[in-house]
């Protein structure tokens, strides 16, 4: 009688399919894979995402004008920033951060070159696979990129004269925070603009650990939500900020004036010299410090300092 043939052994061991969050040591070799995509970018490449980077931020800006309007601020007499006691000071930040978050979002999800999250491609510069002008090059490229994204996107808000919403609440709010923004003295400019971009390259840092939309929606929403209720400068957002203030200031109609019981003397600091020297100028600087120092070195130094440098990007 003939033997019916053995059946292979099946292997009864529990499968296990990982979908755990990228972990450190990986997501710094991710992030050093994209500054080396990043400094070989062309040129008009980068300029155009630049563009768009600063467009989304834009969005983010005038979304948390908005939240902000009316429950935010009033001014007081000499144009500092006050508040009306509606709700709690935290709770308004924080809703005004939260809806912010959303230009970083459009920025990671649907693809940008934003100048302050480009800071981070100093890992792929300390691995010797970029080169410092590739570096400096990429980083010019996208600030101005952003600058225009962000002052068209100013101009054409003014256009709009979405700022003469809720009988210029959104307005008042606008030139509330651009004066107080561009008040600020050097030295706090600095460093509110180290502690910024120390979280907006965190943010960064930590979406390299995401596997999906999802994971890095939920990543980006918490630590930019804490860098805008905490007060601190972005220098991007702020092309949009204080130049939209500026245009108000400059060119709004009487009637807006009048429904305020404003004046643009109420304003008094809302000026191209204090935005361009007494803000931006600063805030640019802590920002680099902060994204490119406090991050992507330390992160660098950490993970990557004993790995052999590759072919530089020239």
């Amino acid at each position: 009688m003939n033997e019916r043939p053995s059946l292979p052994e099946i292997d009864q061991s529990p499968q296990i399919i990982a979908f755990d969050a990228v972990m450190p040591a990986a997501m710094a070799v991710r992030a050093e894979e994209a500054g080396v995509r990043r400094a070989a970018m062309d040129p008009i490449t980068v300029f155009v995402l630049s563009v768009l980077a600063g467009a989304f931020i834009s969005f983010g800006a005038a979304f948390s004008t908005t939240v902000g309007a009316g429950i935010v601020v009033m001014t007081a007499q000499d144009g500092a920033a006050v508040y009306s006691g509606a709700l709690p000071y935290g709770l308004v930040r924080l809703f005004v951060g939260a809806s912010f978050s959303i230009g970083l979002i459009l920025v990671v999800v649907a693809g940008a070159e934003l100048f302050t999250g480009n800071n981070l491609i100093v890992m792929a510069w300390a691995s010797g696979r970029v080169k410092a002008r590739a570096v400096l090059a990429n980083w010019v490229i996208a600030f101005t990129g952003n600058a225009v994204g962000c002052l068209a996107t100013a101009a054409l808000m003014f256009v709009s004269t979405q700022y003469t919403f809720a009988g210029g609440a959104v307005g008042l709010n606008a030139l509330a925070i651009a004066n107080a923004k561009a008040a600020l003295p050097f030295v706090p400019a600095l460093t509110l603009g180290i502690m910024c971009n120390a979280l907006v390259c965190l943010t960064v840092w930590m979406c390299f650990g995401a596997r999906t939309t999802i994971d890095r929606v939920i990543t980006i929403v918490p630590p930019i939500t804490a860098f805008v209720t905490t007060g601190f400068e972005h220098s991007i957002a702020n092309i949009y900020f204080i130049p939209l203030a500026l245009f108000i200031k400059s060119n709004a109609p009487a009637s807006f004036w009048a429904s305020l019981g404003k004046t643009p003397a109420d304003f008094p600091a809302v000026t191209w010299d204090n935005f361009l020297i007494g803000n931006l100028l600063p805030v640019t600087i802590g920002n680099i410090i902060g994204g490119s120092l406090m991050v992507g070195a330390v992160y660098w130094f950490v993970y990557l300092r004993k790995r052999a440098p590759s072919d530089a990007i020239v």
